[in-house]
């Protein structure tokens, strides 16, 4: 299956207070695993959407700016379904560092090479760790258009975006077991780190 991933890393981790994409667990940043995962699960391109000044030279991975400033997840996820060469964007947040491949291979194999996959837990959607199809582009930069600069507070989020794309027949919702609901935990502050 020929797909392209994204790790979203240009967030301005504040509550964190240092950039998430930096932080270290078991000898490797967090960017650096997730890039090594959505590879393991068999990505042929993956894009990094970070922050601006920093250097990502040495992951070897083509670094994208956002289109839209200060437009959050969405607008990383919009860049990159722009420049993806395949039907499928994987897109997964820097800050998850419990993802297992195996979440991320059931994604895939439900998506059947086609269709974008959200997963859901207890319905509640996850839109950070899900499939995208390459058609939705246009949506993307529809929904980012659609809001003024000088009303950032009121961008559409990426659970709008994903719930458009089933809507539109692009994608579907995928449940998921509650077992594996710690693998979609993010890092937002010191204390989720502590306590993993």
């Amino acid at each position: 299956m020929n797909f392209s991933a994204v790790i979203l890393a240009g967030g301005q981790s504040s509550r964190m207070g240092r950039d998430k994409a930096a932080l270290e667990l078991a000898g490797e940043t967090l960017l650096e695993r997730q890039i090594k995962l959505v590879q393991a699960a068999g990505a042929s391109e993956v894009f990094i959407s970070g922050r601006a000044g920093r250097d990502y030279s040495k992951l070897g991975c083509p670094v994208l700016v956002d289109n839209f400033s200060q437009a959050g997840p969405l607008a990383g996820i919009e860049s990159a379904l722009q420049k993806c060469r395949n039907p499928l964007l994987l897109v997964l947040a820097v800050d998850m560092p419990q993802m297992p491949v195996a979440v991320l291979e059931e994604l895939l194999r439900q998506s059947g090479g086609r269709n974008g996959v959200i997963p859901r837990l207890a319905g509640r959607a996850e839109p950070l760790a899900a499939l995208y199809p390459s058609l939705a582009a246009p949506l993307a930069t529809e929904l980012l258009r659609s809001v003024p600069a000088s009303a950032v507070d009121k961008m559409p989020g990426v659970g709008f975006f994903a719930a458009r794309c089933v809507q539109e027949g692009w994608a579907r919702y995928h449940d998921l077991p509650t077992d594996v609901a710690t693998c979609f935990k993010s890092w937002n502050a010191p204390q989720d780190i502590i306590a993993l």
